[in-house]
């Protein structure tokens, strides 16, 4: 593996120059120190400690000829990588009493089902009983620029042409690698959380649903946003060494045209944190010196445009970084709060709720009657996607779609009326638990936790919620264990996929968010109750039943797309030959470019390292690498040439601050033989100068 620690590196701060980083970065490291001894001195740390590991994996998947996931979109295919999904996870140990949790934030659209289980498994095989689905929370910052297909449930897989095993092994290897490294980082820390606002950040993208809720909930956010970042700093030696910070905005930054692999706002937050601040090297070997995750909460109603329109490529490249400095901005400014220093418990609980079928109590209904969730269903309205985010099919809008609810109803499927009762006013488009009789479409049987650490309380919601239904959440749990509101928090995204959750009063105006929370109006108050009944079983010490178990899908995944036959390059070339060379001279703020005589890079995905570098001659002759595919400056660009051949474009923009001097591209193939034979090569470009 390459490793660039010691390399000199072009643009270490890129992302600096906008309004305000400076003055983060000079709370960096040294500021962060200082804070933290004084923290120390003022406050003293009661009771036992804790052990707390990090640890950073790649888990990117395929990057080319593979669906993305998030827009629902047959055209959106892959065509290459601009920044890598890595998978950031943290174990954090009660020394006085040996119970744990594992915690993992993925860059990655969802946390399907299928991954939960095989995450599992893998934990199994190394620890034993250590880490089970009662103590690890895995969840998704919901990137909509990262590779499908990954589910084994057929509708996350109908835009990617079936299952990739591929992407699959790649995103549950990369968070059990995740999860090891941070098993092996265990060693003596501290924990501070803190709390902040963040305003321009995000949106509501659905105010008149936001509209509808009761005045004590819309009292609650003024500006119908929830401005919430919560901070989860790790310290070692009065040093900070990690953070998590949760704060809820949709990352849809990258626009549905995009075609590049992206982390999207929450993964360049948190890569600005660890490289362009913290000069983390993600190709070295060891434990990093800091680990930062970025973390959703209840975002379903949260967007990044904060014009409430689609975004537009090229423009969301920037679009996105500056949403995800903000974010960067506002956690990093809490390491100068002393926060509060938190000692144990540390606890959790997790149960598997049939979602289709549970019956509601009164006290979680509020209308003082009974009511039942209903076997899961889409409305019109689902399929129009998300208007200010990224429109899905054509012919469909948000609220009302009386043509397509008439041809669903009398054409289509005739809705029984215990269903009809359930979903109302939804008209059912799509029936998915009666397709679910058939094939696994949708998971109905979903895990739900309750994570403690110290104070802090974590929900672990397997979808989509809004803020004022992630509010009522919070509100249920915090009165049960006693805990202040702005410490119970959704982690969202969490475990598996159901979709969204809405408010009762929300549902009914059958908005995006309405019409894709499938068990009916009362998916949130079943949600309530189920919530109650972990924070019940937490506060009082008791075991709770662990409930119905998804089955295992793995036998049933369809895989519909054939992989690459033959790799072959353009006529008189050979693989890595530069095809189109960069020009001879750049400056700072410029793109050098590079064309190769290039394969298939679902040949190899080169998980955990990289195919392209870009070197800088030294004054003794050595050429060293300053930047490689994971980072925000380079992209790689993959466009099939013929039937066999490809090329590839590798394009770096020169950050400001790059030392001037001669560089070259260097660019890492795999290219498939006659046989089946994967061979590996490389291209290099002639050298340039940046001046």
């Amino acid at each position: 593996m390459r490793s660039r620690r010691t390399v000199l590196r072009a643009g270490a701060l890129t992302g600096l120059g906008l309004a305000g980083a400076g003055q983060v970065v000079a709370a960096g490291p040294a500021r962060a120190a200082q804070a933290a001894q004084a923290a120390q001195a003022a406050q003293a740390d009661q009771g036992a400690g804790f052990l707390v590991g990090r640890g950073i994996a790649d888990a990117t998947g395929e990057v080319a000829e593979v669906g993305m996931m998030g827009y629902g979109r047959f055209d959106q295919q892959a065509a290459g990588l601009h920044t890598r999904l890595r998978a950031r996870a943290f174990v954090v140990v009660d020394e006085s009493s040996g119970r744990r949790v594992m915690l993992i934030v993925a860059d990655s659209p969802m946390i399907f089902g299928s991954v939960h289980q095989a995450v599992l498994r893998r934990l199994a095989e190394a620890y034993g009983t250590l880490y089970t689905a009662q103590n690890v929370l895995i969840t998704a910052t919901h990137t909509h620029a990262g590779p499908g297909g990954y589910s084994h449930h057929l509708l996350y897989n109908t835009t990617t042409f079936g299952f990739h095993r591929k992407t699959f092994e790649a995103v549950a290897d990369g968070l059990f690698e995740a999860a090891r490294n941070a098993h092996d980082d265990l060693a003596p820390s501290e924990l501070v959380l803190s709390h902040g606002r963040l305003t321009g950040a995000s949106v509501n993208r659905s105010r008149s649903a936001f509209d509808r809720n009761p005045k004590a909930d819309r009292d609650h956010f003024p500006d119908a946003i929830d401005p919430h970042t919560t901070l989860l700093r790790v310290e070692r030696a009065g040093r900070a060494v990690g953070a998590v910070n949760w704060f809820p905005v949709h990352s849809t930054g990258m626009s549905g045209d995009n075609r590049l692999i992206s982390a999207d706002n929450k993964g360049y937050a948190a890569y600005h944190w660890e490289r362009e601040v913290s000069e983390v090297d993600y190709l070295a070997d060891g434990s990093p010196d800091f680990v930062s995750a970025f973390a959703q909460t209840n975002s379903g109603d949260m967007s990044p445009n904060l014009d409430l329109r689609p975004p537009t490529t090229p423009e969301d490249f920037a679009h996105t970084r500056a949403n995800g400095l903000r974010q960067y901005e506002a956690a990093a400014a809490q390491l100068r709060q002393s926060g509060v220093r938190l000692s144990g418990p540390v606890d959790s609980r997790l149960v598997y709720v049939d979602l289709s079928d549970v019956t509601v109590r009164p006290e979680f209904t509020g209308d003082g009657r009974t009511h039942r969730t209903s076997k899961p269903c889409v409305g019109a309205s689902m399929a129009a996607g998300s208007m200010e985010d990224g429109p899905a099919f054509p012919g469909f809008e948000e609220g009302e779609n009386p043509f397509w609810d008439a041809i669903s109803d009398s054409v289509i499927y005739t809705v029984s009326p215990e269903l009809k009762q359930a979903q109302a006013p939804k008209d059912v488009f799509v029936p998915l638990g009666e397709m679910n009789r058939v094939y696994p479409w949708v998971q109905e049987r979903v895990p739900v936790m309750l994570v403690r650490i110290g104070r802090l309380h974590l929900i672990g919601i397997p979808g989509e919620v809004t803020v004022c239904a992630g509010l009522r959440l919070r509100r249920t749990v915090a009165g049960i264990v006693g805990a202040d509101l702005d410490d119970v928090l959704v982690a969202g995204y969490a475990n598996a996929y159901f979709h969204y959750v809405t408010t009762p009063e929300e549902y009914d105006a059958q908005q995006y968010e309405g019409g894709s929370t499938l068990f009916g109006r009362w998916q949130l108050p079943a949600l309530q109750q189920t919530a109650a009944e972990l924070a019940t079983s937490l506060r009082d010490g008791t075991s709770i039943p662990l409930g119905p178990e998804p089955p295992d899908l793995s036998g049933k995944a369809l895989s519909l797309q054939p992989g690459v036959v033959l790799d072959a390059p353009q006529l008189f070339r050979k693989f890595g030959d530069v095809l189109v060379p960069p020009r001879e001279n750049y400056r700072a703020g410029e793109r050098a470019e590079t064309v190769f005589a290039g394969a298939h890079p679902g040949n190899d995905l080169h998980r955990g390292d990289t195919y392209l570098e870009i070197q800088r001659q030294d004054s003794g002759g050595t050429w060293r690498t300053v930047a490689d595919d994971g980072d925000w400056a380079t992209r790689f660009h993959w466009k099939r040439d013929g039937i066999a051949a490809s090329r590839v474009t590798v394009a770096w923009d020169i950050p400001q601050g790059t030392p001037p001097g001669p560089h070259r591209i260097v660019y890492h193939g795999d290219a498939r033989g006659l046989t089946g034979t994967i061979t590996p090569f490389t291209g290099t470009s002639p050298a340039f100068l940046v001046r």
